[in-house]
This record gives structure tokens, C-alpha cells and sequence, in this order.
């Protein structure tokens, strides 16, 4: 069985993070989505709503295309946090050339501290580049509209919690 993890905070899960889901799955059998415990980033959703909001925005992707998909919070180093779901492919989205700088130091760090797990890049798809969940958060909490971003149901969320 081959399986990916794909890691992320998802505050909030984004258009852009469900159109790299969907794409990841017809790499891997099971994916896994680790969402990160990052307490630096101070996030706008606690980590059992990133939870649900993943699986609410992954349960028709699974069941259209046949790929298992779990979620995993984890709060340590990535590479460990592979190992731990024995993930064979660590996935990771790109938007634009400085997303490619940082994640090629940390393919290479984390490369250096497992070679037998590989990572892949894949690139979001044109109408999905410029989508950000620090922007998305942003937009809503001044009142703009983020459908064209996000789902209705993580917009409802989102406006619920900025109290719009």
C-alpha cells in the first residue's frame, strides 16, 4: 500500500487544499492529512475544528476516488511524523516560486535525516495559486467575500467565528 502524507495547519482548509487532496489521491492508496499542532502560529481554529473541517471537506473526495483518507494531528518533526503513519511520500502544494525556496531547504533537510522517504511537489492548479489561508482569514474578518477560496461550509465557519 502506498501511502502519502500531506501536513499543513488547514486554518482553514482552503479550495487550494482540497484541489492538492484530490490530485494526492491518485498517487497514493491512503492519504494521510497531518495537521499540524502549531502553537507559533496561533491559530484561528482549534485543532479538533482544523480536524473536522478536514474531514467534513475530504469525505466526497475519498469516496470519489476510492483513496483512503485519514487525519493525523501531529506536533512534531515532520520526517518523525511520516514514520509514524509509514508514509512512503511526504506531498506538499506549491503556489509560487517562494513557496519552491522554502520547501526545497526543507526537502533537503529532511532528506538528510530520512533519504527513504521522498517528497512531491504539486502545483495548484491556476485558480487556486493565489489562495492563502492567512489571506482567506484576513478577507473574511474585513468583510470581504472568500467563496471563490473556500467551501460554504468553511465559509460559514469562518464568518461565524470572526462574529460577521
Amino acid at each position: 500500500m502506498r501511502i502519502g502524507l500531506y501536513p499543513g495547519t488547514f486554518d482553514p482548509v482552503t479550495l487550494g487544499h482540497t484541489d492538492i487532496i484530490r490530485r494526492a489521491c491518485s498517487l497514493v492508496d491512503r492519504l494521510v492529512i497531518g495537521v499540524a499542532i502549531n502553537r507559533d502560529k496561533g491559530p484561528l481554529f482549534s485543532l479538533d475544528e482544523r480536524v473536522a473541517m478536514v474531514e467534513a471537506e475530504t469525505a466526497a473526495i475519498a469516496k470519489g476516488t476510492g483513496c483512503e483518507i485519514v487525519t493525523h494531528p501531529f506536533e512534531n518533526l515532520l520526517i518523525d511524523c511520516a514514520r509514524d503513519v509509514d508514509a512512503s511520500l511526504i506531498i506538499r502544494g506549491l503556489r509560487a516560486v517562494a513557496d519552491f525556496e522554502y520547501e526545497y531547504q526543507m526537502v533537503g533537510m529532511n532528506r538528510a535525516l530520512d533519504n527513504s522517504i521522498e517528497t512531491v511537489f504539486l502545483m495548484a492548479e491556476a485558480q487556486h495559486q493565489a489562495i492563502a489561508s492567512k489571506l482567506v482569514k484576513e478577507i473574511c474578518r474585513l468583510g470581504g467575500d472568500v467563496s471563490k477560496f473556500v467551501s460554504p461550509a468553511v465559509k460559514t465557519q469562518l464568518e461565524t467565528r470572526l462574529n460577521r
